[in-house]
């Protein structure tokens, strides 16, 4: 599954850390799902959704391999 969250991110001028403190989680975290190696739980979707005002099928886009 590809993502838009660096892209996001870098719309609103936020690092890393900055989407970490409002989603609830760590860094490394955001860091993982950013790079593809962790899938968010819904409920992470969701706040991700929120914070970035627009869809989860916006920020989230399944492929093939999925």
């Amino acid at each position: 599954m590809k993502n838009t969250i660096k892209v996001e991110r870098a719309k609103k001028s936020m690092t890393q850390e900055d989407l970490a403190k409002l989603i609830g989680v760590s860094r490394q975290t955001v860091n993982s799902i950013e790079k593809n190696r962790y899938a968010p739980s819904t409920i992470l979707a969701l706040k991700l959704s929120r914070i970035f005002e627009c869809s989860v099928n916006e920020i989230f886009q399944l492929e093939e391999k999925d």
